[in-house]
């Protein structure tokens, strides 16, 4: 199964990128993983909800020109819909067996996705009520994206 992970802006951090690193190297034998980091825009300074809108819709636009053409698009978003870690390797199966070729998640940037991305995802998936580091997201997700693949072969996976 191909699964891509696109992202607004670089991760800098160096203990989450070890952390990245980490589930990128554990998820080969179960995925192909592809992770694309697309630019962030500079939000000014006290912003007007107008600016912070347009910083959304550009995002959104490099968002959407990195989505390959009939991927199933998982926006991660804060009002989308909580799974449990089965939930989600029960649904990653069936998009499986449905022939999905690629699965895409996309995690926006601090002021989170364009009205253009939520609207073209096929689902709304949000990780938890709690507000994270967007960059946080990318390993947290990885994490369950392993978690769901370890879940989905009956292996053991609460360790």
């Amino acid at each position: 199964m191909q699964v891509s992970v696109i992202a607004v802006g670089k991760v800098k951090d160096r203990y989450i990128n070890e952390g990245i690193a980490e589930y990128e190297k554990r998820l080969r034998p179960y995925a192909d993983l592809r992770i694309v980091e697309v630019r962030d825009e500079r939000v000014p300074n006290r912003a007007s909800a107008a600016e912070e809108g347009q910083v959304k819709v550009t995002e959104g636009d490099h968002i959407l020109a990195a989505v390959p053409a009939g991927a199933l698009l998982v926006a991660l978003d804060a009002a989308g819909d909580m799974w449990s870690s089965e939930d989600l390797a029960s649904r990653m199966k069936g998009w499986e067996i449905a022939g999905k070729g690629e699965i895409v998640f996309v995690i926006g940037g601090p002021l989170g996705l364009s009205p253009a991305v939520l609207s073209r995802a096929d689902v709304r998936l949000s990780l938890s009520r709690m507000t994270f580091l967007h960059t946080m997201v990318r390993l947290i997700l990885l994490e369950q994206v392993y978690r769901a693949f370890r879940i989905m072969r009956g292996e053991p996976y609460h360790k």
